[in-house]
């Protein structure tokens, strides 16, 4: 048996809800992998066939990843002094998963949760199990009493804790945002985000595709901002499994990246090239909007995620695009220079927009990996501009808040290309109400309820 075969048969050998949670989360740690695939894995089968034990691992999964700086804060309350930092990863996700349910949810019972957390003890670290029943009781006598900073004193410190977010990234957004709407951003980061997607226009309209989805027990509506977007309610059903995707009327698709299309304006037509094309949820995106007219070169560093990418295109109907794997901050090819109407830059980034989907981030980025980042980024759009016709876009957008990522790269490019200059053609009306007096597109979850993007449109004036 390989390698990820093991791995896959060693989340299915989980016997318990709490069980599975805490093996998820042992490997995330282990590995930096990343929580939604081994969801997947550890739930797919009939091993947890019933909707309240699968909701049950995504909670604990999900929440503990959100709130685990607050859950190591208080584990480091009943901890002997300089000693918090000795519990294995084993040991420190049961108490995580354990602390997580007393404190966040209202609906199971403290003492179901530290027996659980005892037993999963008891099976995996058996010397650690009186640790374990010893801090949770602790905790539950002395909950109400404990020394939290005081938020007048120490502020960014206070944030971080309650929100549950690294002290150095609370600094940064307090200094960028302020206080009130640095709480309010983490607050946001720590909610369940909806479930989106968008029709595919060539095959279908929002109203008919919403009709197919509720016949098949999906409940959708139309998204509040994006002319193209749905929102889920509810369900259990799985969404892979209903007709819709599969018949490639609709795609999965966060709300603010489908505005970044919005924001390209594509023309039908035009000759289109998406750098960074991942498995192609703009380019499809774009090739929709181009009424399947003119021509898309998605390029992309993996061949994996381009396979994806034509399998997606063809079922979607989009036969407008082809596929180029290349390193977009070197490709040099020759005959593509100063041809494309539309260059799309949507870059690699920290991807510190979308912590509601993916918490596991705001624990693995460091500040200097955000200049690493700006430094790719800025190579990306440096070299997409040479493909570029005068008169045309060249739109770099990032699913990051960070002005590091965003503004600092579009600045320091400007400064250096005088030939560019910011777009100043009229938006498209859905994007229209979040670009700023600077010209620049921003979406926050506290805000607008959608991943955190930034986007900015740059014509090539000569």
């Amino acid at each position: 048996m390989d390698s990820s075969k093991r791995k896959q048969a060693s989340l299915r050998a989980a016997k318990t809800p709490r069980g599975l949670a805490v093996t998820i989360l042992n490997r995330i740690e282990d590995t930096d992998a990343f929580a939604e695939p081994l969801l997947d894995v550890g739930l797919s089968g009939d091993a947890f066939p019933l909707a309240p034990d699968r909701h049950l691992v995504t909670e604990l999964v999900y929440g503990t990843l959100r709130m685990k700086g607050h859950l190591d804060w208080i584990i480091g309350q009943f901890q002997h002094p300089g000693r918090s930092s000795s519990l294995d990863t084993v040991v420190r996700n049961i108490l995580r998963t354990a602390l997580y349910q007393i404190v966040y949810t209202d609906r199971i019972p403290a003492f179901a949760a530290v027996d659980e957390a005892v037993k999963l003890a008891k099976k995996d670290r058996l010397a650690a199990a009186s640790l374990v029943n010893a801090i949770l009781r602790n905790f539950l006598r002395r909950r109400e009493s404990l020394p939290y900073p005081d938020p007048a004193v120490e502020p960014a410190l206070y944030l971080s804790i309650l929100h549950s977010h690294p002290l150095w990234l609370v600094e940064r957004w307090i200094a960028e945002f302020g206080i009130d709407e640095t709480g309010a951003l983490c607050a946001a980061n720590n909610r369940t985000p909806p479930l989106t997607a968008r029709i595919n226009t060539l095959k279908t309209d929002r109203d008919s595709a919403m009709a197919i989805l509720n016949a098949d027990g999906a409940t959708a509506d139309a998204a509040p901002f994006s002319p193209d977007g749905l929102v889920f309610g509810k369900s259990g059903t799985t969404l892979k499994s209903l007709s819709a995707v599969q018949g490639g009327l609709i795609r999965i698709q966060e709300e603010a990246s489908q505005l970044i299309s919005r924001l390209a304006s594509p023309m039908p037509g035009e000759d289109v090239l998406d750098l960074c094309a991942g498995s192609g949820g703009k380019a499809t995106h774009l090739a929709t909007l181009m009424q399947n007219r003119g021509q898309i070169l998605a390029v992309d560093i993996s061949p994996a995620k381009l396979a994806v990418l034509t399998d997606t295109a063809a079922g979607m109907g989009a036969t407008i695009i082809r596929t180029l794997a290349a390193d977009a901050a070197q490709m040099r090819e020759e005959d593509l220079q100063e041809r494309f109407d539309l260059v799309m830059a949507d870059v690699p980034c920290s991807g510190l927009g979308t912590l509601r989907r993916n918490p596991e981030i705001k624990w693995r980025i460091r500040p200097d990996d955000l200049k690493e980042t700006a430094d790719l980024q800025g190579g990306i759009l440096r070299h997409g501009a040479a493909f570029l016709k005068i008169g045309g876009r060249l739109v770099y957008s990032t699913c990051s808040v960070m002005s590091q990522e965003n503004e600092d790269v579009i600045k320091t490019f400007l400064s250096a290309h005088k030939e560019f200059a910011l777009s100043g053609r009229d938006p498209d009306p859905a994007v229209k109400d979040f670009i700023g007096p600077d010209g620049f597109f921003r979406t926050y979850p506290h805000r607008h309820n959608m991943d955190g993007f930034f986007g900015a449109v740059l014509t090539r004036i000569v």
